[in-house]
């Protein structure tokens, strides 16, 4: 299988059948996060504790390729350290741009698929909310949203 099928089949997949769907009692970390350009929304809740992130849910509505990276992101971040998860949105970032080079982004695991995402322009911000939002309730917990413009 290619990798675009492979793509495509996992956006698919996580889409309908998100993880980590719904609210988290009692979080640590709250943040939400809008696309102004399309209309996508989520909250990301988060529970860190001694620097890890022990929990990771989410809930919102948007596109496919929305709804699958925030799936994918949340499976990924569970047990990571914060620094790891920071380290994570960067290596995605850059992945989903364009602007980071394979060598220089590290292992992003089974995230690889949402690469594809770099050859839609319009379809970056939908794949990138969840991770900006991840990003913002990390970095700047006091804020309590974040918009991918």
């Amino acid at each position: 299988m290619d990798l675009k099928a492979l793509y495509q089949d996992m956006i698919v997949e996580h889409s309908r059948h998100p993880r980590n769907f719904g609210k988290l009692d009692q979080p640590t970390h709250t943040m939400e996060g809008f696309n102004p350009l399309c209309g996508d929304r989520l909250t990301l809740y988060l529970n860190v504790n001694d620097d890890h992130v022990d929990e990771a849910r989410f809930e919102g509505s948007g596109c496919a390729i929305s709804m699958a990276s925030a799936s994918l992101m949340t499976e990924s971040i569970k047990g990571r350290t914060i620094e790891e998860a920071e380290t994570l949105y960067h290596s995605v970032h850059g992945m989903i741009t364009g602007s980071t080079p394979v060598e220089d982004r590290g292992d992003v695991g089974k995230l690889q698929v949402l690469e594809g995402v770099k050859d839609y322009p319009s379809r970056v911000k939908c794949a990138g909310l969840c991770w900006h939002t991840l990003h913002g309730a990390l970095s700047e917990p006091e804020q309590d949203h974040v918009t991918t413009e």
